[in-house]
């Protein structure tokens, strides 16, 4: 019942939903809204004590100078590439919006299914540009720019990266049939731990700690991975990289 009341929420606003800026707008507002919390602890890390012992790298902190390149890269891709093509694929394939929710246990069944698609997916993705020195050097060292992380870094990458890991979140759940209430859980989800992977900071509430017997990596899996390239090449969870023997753990 709660599902359908917000998806009949939802279809209040079907002309908004349907319109081919939305998934530019939802994708933008979202992203810049769960970095906005980081930001402010970024800019507090100098001033207070207590905020700075959860940073990663205390001894690194964010300029205005980084805050905006990432943010001028961040509105280049989406609105150079990102944008066209979902214009594309609105003109191809228009949504169709049914007037039911899904059920919830499939709605958070097909979510989980999406994640860890789309994590094997990156996996090989990223494993393959830092293994192969031509990937690295043309698509891959520009999301490498910054060795300390901060959630803005999340989306610093080249058009290519950016196109090819928003194929990957794309595709799963249309491969899956997923309702478009699935679809939009699946993408702020995938948007908020992707910010939280970069955002620099070990909070006790961050998901990482959440999840038991070390399965998910989180921001101090990511962390690593920027200052230690060679490993750590999955994005969310570890047996990826526990398999490939691509694990490095924090001391």
């Amino acid at each position: 019942m709660l599902l359908q009341r917000i998806w009949d929420l939802v279809l209040s606003q079907s002309s908004v939903m349907l319109s081919p800026f939305f998934p530019l707008i939802f994708s933008l507002l979202v992203y810049l809204t769960f970095c906005l919390p980081f930001l402010l602890l970024d800019l507090l890390a100098s001033r207070c004590a207590l905020v700075r012992s959860f940073k990663l790298q205390p001894q690194s902190s964010v300029s205005w100078t980084a805050v905006r390149s990432c943010l001028a890269l961040t509105l280049y891709n989406h609105l150079v590439f990102i944008f066209p093509l979902t214009v594309l694929h609105w003109y191809l394939r228009p949504e169709h919006l049914p007037e039911e929710a899904p059920p919830l246990p499939r709605l958070l069944a097909q979510v989980l299914v999406c994640l860890l698609l789309f994590d094997f997916q990156s996996f090989v993705w990223h494993l393959l540009h830092h293994k192969v020195p031509w990937l690295y050097r043309n698509f891959h060292k520009v999301h490498h720019t910054y060795t300390s992380t901060s959630a803005l870094t999340a989306e610093y990458s080249s058009a290519w990266e950016t196109l090819s890991l928003g194929l990957f979140a794309a595709v799963s759940p249309e491969l899956l049939g997923c309702h478009p209430l699935t679809k939009l859980t699946f993408f702020t989800l995938n948007i908020w731990l992707s910010v939280e992977d970069h955002c620099g900071y070990d909070l006790p509430w961050a998901t990482h700690r959440l999840v038991p017997f070390g399965l998910y990596g989180g921001a101090p899996h990511h962390d690593l991975h920027h200052l230690k390239s060679k490993f750590n090449f999955a994005p969310y969870f570890t047996h990826w990289d526990r398999l490939a023997g691509t694990l490095y753990l924090q001391d």
